[in-house]
């Protein structure tokens, strides 16, 4: 994972772990449309799901603590996001070629690492909820994994020939200290005390002091004022040595014995070893008030800060983020995040997960949907911008209960239909969440298209999905003229399964069951064909311009050699065909022409014939 980066990766892009060169500028630069947190494409939709909600943040027993430390699993996944993120930029960066593309790659990371410092304070804060004891453990670890220098100088001070000789050794003891990382400083002291025998009872002394020092931990059962007794003691034995001039000799192990005592003169001597004033707060504490209690943090973190900048420079962006956490003032959090980062990813999943910690709660916004819903709705939003992650926004867009079908029925009307499949997948969206009227809309548009492209399978298709019936109607009519130009259906496969669906109007009905008509005579079932193209003509469902094209289909069936039509039937052709041509004006007729004519004349003289032939066999069937 990333975190490799920040503890013992070799790689010389070591911008990970850089937070304290954070400014205003760099978190604007951190643009969504470069920036690849949009491309954690699966993880970066995971919400935490409404079933993790607890009923109450106050009362946790049984079930809520279960619930709990899913919502800590969830911001722990959160932050696996972002770090994975870091390590893809940081991949970006090593490899990038173009020195303005690695500075850029560069800038993202550090952007990157300084939303996984205000996340993880979060999650400590007010996720976890820490109380006095556990709140320090967790702020000293937020501290090793974010200020992560001392790795690189540890890796030179160790691969050297004489680590205790080397100009860096005591850095790297004082940063071990000011982490409270007390076994590795033991390590270092060691190595100390082999290469200096004059040194030897000091380290001995210091190591058994940081040995000695009582530390809160998490599966500790003692209470804080037992903690407190054996600090109390434990200090009064470093301040005794220190006034016995034990370290007076060693200038480097006196001030270290300083750092234990919480002078924090001392500390701020290491200022440039810290590098950040959250990093002088946490030692602060650590080596001052151990047992410290939630609600103080304010307190220190507001004097730490102003003892570390000393006047000298204003407290930046990130400075003034983490402040706010440190207040628990978590509005104020979101609202400085919104302020500074032009992606609306980090403060919309932040504040999800604080609302299922059911701590946003009382702050609603005046035009009716909380907070929480609010920026879902601007992150997802931003989403459907994107050609290929608007498909994430409906996600999102689903766990708005107020505005969230609202805004998916706005963006999904403004998608860009480039191709049938992009349709069809707005298409199973719409319908997955009966948006009835935007499926109708989507395979009109679509319809149209496959029309102007003269695709009129697909057209037909589309306004069958639309439930269409004037669209059906006019493709139809396509069809059938189609028909008549070239004397063949196209697109067969679709018009022999329409099924149920050539009830949606009258002239689809008629294709469908033209189409079939054309099938039975093709397997030659003669008389179920001749009953069906006489049904097609007195069921009035044919277009009047297409009587001709159906009376000229019987043509072949009169000229059987088997008696098709009866007399019955053969009548009720001769009546349609009279209707046909009495139904035309005199202009019409004249403007007929003689193939027209002559096919008038040549289904009369079937007719006639196919009648007498009806006739005779009726009259033989009946004498015999």
């Amino acid at each position: 994972m990333a975190s490799s980066l920040c503890r013992a990766s070799p790689s010389p892009v070591d911008s990970v772990c850089i937070t304290s060169a954070f400014s205003h500028t760099d978190f604007h630069q951190f643009c969504p449309s470069t920036g690849r947190i949009y491309q954690c494409k699966n993880t970066c939709k995971a919400l935490v799901d409404n079933s993790c909600r607890p009923k109450t943040r106050t009362a946790l027993p049984k079930h809520g603590l279960f619930m709990l430390g899913r919502l800590v699993q969830v911001s722990k996944n959160y932050r696996s996001v972002i770090r994975a993120c870091m390590e893809d930029m940081h991949q970006a960066a090593v490899s990038a070629r173009d020195p303005a593309l690695h500075s850029q790659y560069s800038t993202q990371v550090s952007i990157l690492s300084a939303m996984e410092l205000i996340w993880n304070l979060c999650e400590i804060l007010f996720v976890e909820a820490a109380v006095a004891g556990p709140l320090l453990l967790r702020l000293l670890d937020w501290v090793r994994l974010h200020v992560c220098d001392v790795d690189n100088m540890v890796r030179e001070v160790l691969s050297s020939e004489n680590p205790s000789k080397h100009e860096l050794f005591w850095n790297v003891v004082d940063v071990f200290v000011l982490q409270g990382r007390m076994d590795e400083a033991r390590h270092l002291l060691s190595k100390e005390a082999s290469a200096n025998p004059t040194s030897v009872n000091m380290c001995r002394i210091l190591d058994d002091l940081m040995k000695k020092m009582p530390v809160p931990s998490l599966g500790n059962t003692q209470t804080l004022t037992e903690m407190e007794l054996k600090w109390q003691h434990w200090h009064e034995e470093c301040q005794r040595y220190l006034q016995d001039g034990t370290f007076a000799s060693n200038s480097h192990m006196e001030s270290i014995c300083k750092i234990l005592l919480g002078d924090e003169n001392a500390i701020l001597e290491k200022k440039e070893l810290m590098t950040t004033w959250y990093h002088f707060l946490v030692t602060r504490l650590l080596y001052s008030h151990p047992t410290v209690k939630p609600m103080e943090l304010r307190f220190y973190a507001q004097s730490s800060m102003d003892l570390f900048l000393g006047g000298e420079s204003s407290p930046e962006p990130l400075d003034t983020i983490l402040m706010a956490a440190f207040e628990f003032e978590m509005h104020q959090v979101i609202k400085e995040c919104s302020i500074a980062l032009s992606n609306w990813w980090f403060v919309a999943h932040l504040t999800d997960l604080l609302d299922h910690c059911k701590l946003l709660q009382s702050h609603n916004l005046y035009f009716g949907s909380n907070m929480r819903e609010f920026l879902l709705l601007e992150y997802a939003s931003g989403l459907f911008s994107h050609y290929s992650l608007w498909q994430l926004g409906v996600d999102y867009f689903d766990h708005c209960p107020e505005y969230g079908r609202v805004y998916l029925e706005l963006h999904i009307e403004r998608i860009p239909l480039n191709t049938e499949q992009k349709a069809l997948k707005v298409l199973r969206i719409c319908e997955q969440r009966q948006m009835h009227e935007q499926v109708r809309s989507i395979c009109k548009i679509m319809a149209m298209k496959a029309l102007r492209n003269n695709r009129l399978g697909s057209a037909l298709s589309w306004s069958i999905r639309a439930k269409d019936a004037a669209f059906a109607t006019l493709i139809s009519d396509r069809f059938l003229k189609d028909y008549c130009e070239k004397g063949c259906f196209s697109d067969l496969d679709l018009i022999d399964n329409l099924g149920p669906s050539m009830l949606l109007s009258d002239r689809l009905t008629f294709l469908g069951k033209y189409r079939e008509f054309h099938r039975l005579y093709g397997e030659k079932r003669f008389s179920e064909a001749a009953k069906l193209l006489l049904m097609l003509m007195t069921a009035h469902i044919a277009p009047c311009s297409f009587w001709m094209t159906l009376l000229t289909d019987a043509l072949p069936l009169l000229e059987q050699k088997e008696v098709i039509f009866s007399a019955e039937q053969t009548y009720e052709l001769m009546r349609c065909l009279e209707d046909l041509t009495a139904g035309k004006s005199d202009k019409q007729k004249f403007q007929d022409d003689d193939v027209e004519t002559m096919k008038v004349e040549m289904l009369r003289l079937a007719l006639a014939r196919n009648l007498a032939r009806v006739i005779v066999k009726e009259g033989t069937l009946e004498g015999s």
